[in-house]
């Protein structure tokens, strides 16, 4: 069954304003924007607190006005106080080259992600390796955007999956469960990408979030 325009306004409202913790930030988000947000979904959010801010920030992806990697600066959440610095990191020749050969061969499965992560200038980033390569890309390589939010929207994937994977496995608490809610957005935005796997995961998620709630309630 199609959700209701106000159930998907409401998720691409808690998406953009998480967008600052979210793996992959803007480069991963604004597809789902473009892609979800039909003429009833734009009229809900128009009705929302800061609802109005996203839907120029989507009618400027529509026109090709903003990058689909970026958003303009006057409609950042929160008047971008919670957005990602820009980071001012060098990269040698070497490295860079590595780098550059890995993202443009790169294959959107767990093998690909683990070529990345093997090299040497990502390991140096540490857990933040997406955003930091990222934050690179979008100032000083700007023609490898399109290539690393692909990256981004793999891992992203594969980071759901292992979680989703985890939780379903596991007894959680009332503090993970309540995480798991908020998170639900990107569990349904990321696992169908893993076909009838993927969406057979979502509904155990959904289940499990259930028979908490069953639990407590008793």
């Amino acid at each position: 069954m199609k959700p209701k325009a106000s159930t998907v306004a409401q998720k691409l409202l808690n998406l953009y304003r998480q967008a600052h913790v979210i793996i992959g930030g803007w480069g991963a988000l604004n597809p789902i924007f473009v892609d979800e947000a039909t003429p009833d979904v734009l009229s809900e959010l128009s009705n929302m607190p800061t609802g109005k801010l996203l839907v120029k920030h989507i009618e400027n992806l529509k026109s090709g006005k903003t990058p689909m990697d970026s958003i303009d600066r006057d409609l950042l959440p929160y008047g971008g106080m919670m957005a990602e610095t820009s980071l001012d990191i060098d990269i040698s020749k070497s490295d860079w080259k590595d780098l550059e050969s890995a993202i443009l061969n790169f294959t959107p499965d767990q093998e690909g992600l683990d070529r990345i992560e093997q090299l040497p200038i990502v390991k140096a980033f540490g857990n933040e390796w997406v955003q930091k390569i990222r934050s690179v890309i979008s100032v000083k390589h700007p023609e490898l955007s399109q290539h690393w939010a692909n990256i981004d929207k793999t891992y992203n994937a594969y980071m759901r999956w292992n979680m989703a994977n985890d939780l379903i496995s596991n007894i959680i608490t009332d503090r993970a469960r309540a995480q798991l809610q908020a998170d639900m957005p990107e569990y349904e935005t990321y696992l169908p990408m893993f076909g009838d796997a993927g969406v057979e995961l979502l509904e155990k998620l959904r289940n499990h979030i259930s028979s908490i709630k069953h639990d407590n309630a008793n």
